[in-house]
């Protein structure tokens, strides 16, 4: 198995951007994530790359797909926030959500751990077969039957979390998947709030069935939430990873 990674990431209608995405791999392992800081200029860009660094570095130290190394690697980049908070100013409040994927390329399996709502979702034959459930104001509400997946994304109070990394007194929630088959053909997507806020998960599914290669698709997303998102509208960022045979050459989704 062999695996293609597209990136993208855009300030979107803001001054400056708060999101980073990042990866690592042995040839074994691969790792992949998606940030998205708070905390304003100088604070939530801040706390997004202590993000990136904290995890990749670990997870380089450490590389597996075990929920309990997962986990501490979020528990990791949260302390390495709050270390950063104690030197005040705009740092003292800054947060950060995260996503990380973790391959098996040897075992072709995955699994992921995330705090907030930035997002993973996993595609085979072009369908949606899981994402990770975001830990918001908003999904307690879908939870609890008051609201739908598409009222949760028009919401006003959509952008409230109860959870992000940069946490002392209260731990946040963290959540892990159990490993999964990853196969030939399966698609991976990591974003934040600001890709699939404005676009939803239908138009990730049409978008990557009209898509011949990981490039296609990311350009199809960035020409949707243009024009799609409000004015003024979120950083947005994407990471995209297909697993494809060794030498396999690019063709349509099914």
């Amino acid at each position: 198995m062999e695996i293609e990674i597209v990136t993208l990431s855009r300030q979107g209608g803001r001054s400056y951007n708060e999101d980073v995405f990042g990866q690592w791999n042995d040839g074994h392992f691969v790792a992949c994530l998606v940030a998205d800081g708070a905390g304003g200029h100088g604070g939530g860009d801040v706390a997004a790359a202590i993000v990136r660094s904290s995890l990749l570095e670990g997870f380089a130290a450490q590389p597996g797909l075990d929920a309990g190394l997962l986990r501490g690697l979020m528990e990791r980049a949260n302390r390495a926030i709050v270390a950063r908070q104690a030197e005040g100013g705009k740092l003292a409040a800054m947060r950060s959500t995260a996503v990380l994927a973790a391959i098996d390329l040897h075992a072709h399996r995955i699994a992921w751990v995330h705090s907030g709502d930035s997002r993973a979702y996993l595609f085979r034959g072009g369908a949606l077969v899981t994402r990770t459930v975001d830990h918001s104001l908003v999904q307690q509400m879908v939870a609890g039957g008051m609201l739908d997946e598409e009222g949760a994304r028009v919401h006003p109070q959509r952008n409230m979390l109860l959870s992000a990394l940069g946490s002392e007194q209260e731990p946040p929630e963290i959540t892990v998947s159990a490993p999964m088959p990853l196969a030939v053909g399966d698609v991976l997507l990591l974003c934040s709030d600001g890709i699939w806020e404005p676009l939803g998960d239908e138009v990730l599914r049409e978008t990557l069935q009209a898509s011949q290669s990981p490039s296609q698709w990311v350009e199809q997303l960035d020409a949707q939430v243009k024009a799609r998102a409000k004015p003024g509208h979120d950083n947005y960022t994407a990471l995209a990873l297909w697993a494809r045979e060794e030498d396999e050459t690019t063709r349509p989704m099914p």
